[in-house]
């Protein structure tokens, strides 16, 4: 019994090490989204922090500046989201396709 509880804890500590390895390449990764047909594009690194907002100037009609307003939010949120879908994709191969119990993030 002793011998299986030192794999498990062996096999967790090397998971800790992969999801630390994993949460300093996703801040270091961009992810971009544009919307409006390139009016509005916005990366965001995989920590989901706004890294740049780019507007395409010919897109800018101070009568509409809420349609702007919207495209700048759209844009975010699909930037955002495609970070969250690499992370979780990434998650999933770190952990074998195991789900965490509700409430646990990892790392520890």
């Amino acid at each position: 019994m002793m011998r299986n509880m030192a794999g498990m804890m062996k096999k967790v500590q090397e998971m800790k090490g992969r999801m630390e390895a994993l949460q300093s390449e996703m801040e270091q990764a961009s992810f971009a989204a544009s919307v409006g047909g390139d009016s509005v594009i916005v990366t965001v690194n995989g920590k989901g922090f706004v890294k740049s907002v780019s507007i395409n100037p010919a897109s800018v009609d101070a009568n509409e500046i809420d349609v702007l307003e919207d495209m700048i939010c759209l844009a975010t949120n699909n930037a955002k989201q495609n970070a969250e879908a690499e992370m979780a994709a990434r998650m999933k191969d770190i952990t074998g396709g195991l789900p965490l119990p509700p409430g646990m993030n990892l790392p520890f």
